[in-house]
């Protein structure tokens, strides 16, 4: 399924301030209907190492009232996260009636991050596939709208922006020896990322795959992707292009 992606889409900087001024504004305006509409608002943002999930949901978080929304940096469990089942932690993070709820990663590294580096056993992460599709079953069966978002980059591409980071003081930090050696397990990731692609996206809650070869490009359609399905559930009219 990756292979099909178009990574050549780009944006003009002018264009992608104008479009992204514009959906801004419009998801400003969807944020409150939707609070007062009281339906929680779950996105979920995977993708590869540098490829500007946290540009991506700055963007978003910008549009939305601080009180409404809450960004969720998911790592390694810690604590109590730990002695319990691996979706606990995400059950007890999920948004109330009304705000919006933004995991960077997700419950989606037990078929990921730790089915590639072993840390589930195969009969744990292909469990995995079943338990995720029957828990958010269960939030859009509550009314929750759900967006999941992976964003998409060639190998190429992360390593130049893995020697920009590393030659940039303000930016190094975001580079650890992990995200070096993730590199070299590329084609495993790539089977378990289309696997989950093609096991996880069913019609109440599908897939947004976001070519982020270019990241103005991802951020726009991002954004265009959680307007329009605002606006679908709020029964509201399109805005134009």
């Amino acid at each position: 399924m990756l292979d099909q992606v178009n990574l050549t889409q780009k944006l003009e900087y002018g264009e992608y301030k104008s479009r992204l001024r514009r959906l801004q504004q419009r998801l400003h305006l969807l944020g409150y209907e939707n609070h007062c509409n009281g339906k929680p608002v779950v996105i979920v943002f995977e993708g590869w190492d540098a490829a500007g999930k946290g540009g991506a949901i700055r963007r978003i978080a910008q549009a939305l009232d601080p009180r409404m929304i809450v960004v969720w940096p998911i790592g390694a469990p810690e604590g109590e996260d730990r002695t319990h089942h691996y979706l606990y932690r995400f059950w007890r993070r999920l948004p109330p009636a009304g705000d919006v709820v933004i995991f960077d990663r997700s419950w989606y590294g037990r078929v990921l991050v730790e089915r590639v580096e072993g840390f589930a056993t195969q009969e744990q992460w292909q469990r995995a596939y079943r338990e995720i599709n029957f828990f958010e079953r269960a939030l859009t069966d509550f009314g929750t709208i759900l967006f999941k978002f992976w964003l998409h980059i060639s190998c190429e591409e992360q390593l130049r922006r893995f020697e920009l980071r590393a030659g940039t003081p303000h930016k190094s930090w975001k580079l650890t020896e992990d995200d070096w050696r993730n590199r070299e397990k590329w084609p495993h990731y790539c089977e378990a990322i289309n696997d989950m692609l093609l096991r996880t996206s069913p019609p109440s809650a599908p897939w947004t795959v976001l070519p982020a070869e270019d990241k103005y490009f991802a951020r726009v359609h991002a954004l265009e992707t959680i307007v329009a399905k605002l606006e679908t559930e709020l029964r509201r009219t399109p805005i134009a292009p």
